[in-house]
């Protein structure tokens, strides 16, 4: 909702700017100015990325008008998720997880927290840890290291996209610039016409200055800010997990190792302990 409501404003005050200055707005359609800018930058971005990139724009252009993934709520699932995988592990031994771990998708476990079960990462991630837990003899540091690289690892493939439509964003004014060029060389052969046909045709390739920049700096560049916002709480809600997981190695409680997770949340998606203590127990 946000994002939509930003494009609307966005589009709806230069609009109105421009009505208001006395412009008409048929002349601001330009559709063959729009083909040149945005088929340039498109093609120049299908050329530069591999396809996983360009997919993951498309999907995470598409991701924008769902708005934030991950609320209180579910940060408040994982965090009972992890407590109650600790609980088993601390009353029947690790071995115990064994098979929640290796099918998550079978556990009653999972099965509660309903809103990481569909998390096919966060799952795995979750269970590779805690498999190498039980049938490893792994120490806190050498475990959180290897957490640190996966975790470095998924933050750059996450980041990947957010990067790339940025990189066109900054190119768009470049491209509007190409199609103002190819309007004025239009234009030249209308050298001789009266001034009304000159001026028509020198405002359409203006008409390509404008878009381009309005797309760069209007529409690509804040999409791409988003696209890294979402990247960074991606990033939030596995670094959550993995601080409950070291905490739990470091041989803290159940409640005490979802308490550092909680810490590690920000200050508009933490429960209070009071609030986390209550959903935890209401679990039971």
């Amino acid at each position: 909702m946000k994002f939509i409501i930003g494009l609307v404003v966005t589009c709806a005050c230069i609009i109105t700017g421009y009505l208001a200055a006395g412009g008409i707005l048929v002349a601001l359609w330009q559709p063959f100015e729009i083909l040149i800018i945005l088929g340039g930058a498109i093609g120049a971005f299908i050329v530069a990325y591999p396809a996983t990139v360009v997919f993951g724009t498309l999907k995470g252009i598409l991701g924008l008008f769902k708005g934030q993934k991950y609320k209180k709520e579910t940060y408040m699932e994982l965090l009972g998720l992890m407590f109650n995988l600790f609980s088993k592990a601390r009353k029947e031994g690790l071995m115990a997880l064994e098979a929640d771990i290796e099918e998550p998708h079978d556990s009653d476990i999972f099965k509660a927290a309903t809103k990481i079960y569909d998390n096919h990462h966060l799952v795995d991630f979750i269970c590779d840890y805690l498999r190498l837990m039980v049938g490893g003899n792994m120490n806190a540091f050498e475990l959180e290291a290897l957490m640190d690289l996966e975790l470095e690892t998924h933050h750059h493939e996450a980041e990947a996209p957010s990067h790339a439509l940025q990189n066109m964003a900054d190119g768009l004014p470049a491209f509007g610039i190409v199609a103002a060029v190819m309007g004025v060389v239009i234009t030249m052969g209308y050298i001789s016409e009266p001034p009304e046909v000159l001026g028509h045709h020198v405002g359409a390739a203006l008409v390509g200055t404008f878009m381009g920049i309005l797309m760069g700096y209007g529409f690509a560049g804040p999409m791409a800010a988003s696209m890294g916002e979402q990247a960074k709480e991606e990033g939030l809600i596995f670094g959550c997990a993995k601080t409950c997981i070291i905490a739990t190695l470091n041989g803290y409680t159940p409640q005490i190792a979802v308490e550092f997770g909680r810490k590690a949340l920000t200050s508009d998606l933490r429960p209070s302990f009071i609030e986390l203590e209550e959903y935890v127990k209401g679990q039971k």
